[in-house]
């Protein structure tokens, strides 16, 4: 049976450099990665804010088809990591976890980054500071296993403690 990472925290606080780097320091094992943006629902279907989606809040994402997905790989894969800013918005994900990482940032690191964003084009400051807010709504989990800080890049050490509980557990 896998062992499930739940990696989270804001937009632009590391998540996906930890999940490809635990990834690459795993390479002897079976890893699937799950990146929960691939699993928004349909822009229809995701609830608006200022006529807009609201990618932030828990209805944006398909939680009955990644837990679905979790069920199909747990027994193919040796750990399956799920990276995402709503990686702990749903209790029956939670409770699937055998670690929690928790990618925090400070707010003002977090602005900068936002702003230098240029995949979706230029956020109005409304939307940087509903974002914020909707991670301090959503995004948190204040029994995580590990907090990293994503203020700096992330180096070999800051993986190790997470790469001892994943190779200390018996398979």
């Amino acid at each position: 049976m896998a062992y499930i990472i739940g990696i989270g925290g804001v937009s632009r606080s590391g998540k996906s450099t930890v999940a490809k780097r635990l990834r690459d320091k795993l390479a002897s094992m079976k890893v699937f990665t799950l990146d929960m943006d691939n699993y928004v629902l349909p822009e229809n279907d995701i609830p608006k804010i200022n006529g807009h989606p609201n990618w932030e809040v828990p209805e944006s994402i398909d939680y009955e088809r990644i837990l679905t997905l979790l069920d199909e790989k747990e027994f193919i894969y040796e750990v399956i990591i799920v990276e995402g800013i709503l990686a702990f918005a749903n209790m029956e994900l939670n409770k699937r976890y055998d670690l929690t990482v928790v990618m925090e940032i400070s707010k003002a690191t977090y602005m900068e980054r936002r702003k230098q964003e240029t995949r979706w084009g230029k956020d109005p400051n409304w939307y940087l500071e509903y974002v914020w807010e909707a991670h301090l709504k959503y995004g948190q989990y204040p029994e995580a296993d590990i907090i990293l800080s994503g203020e700096i890049p992330i180096d070999e050490d800051d993986l190790n403690p997470i790469l001892q509980k994943i190779l200390a557990t018996p398979s």
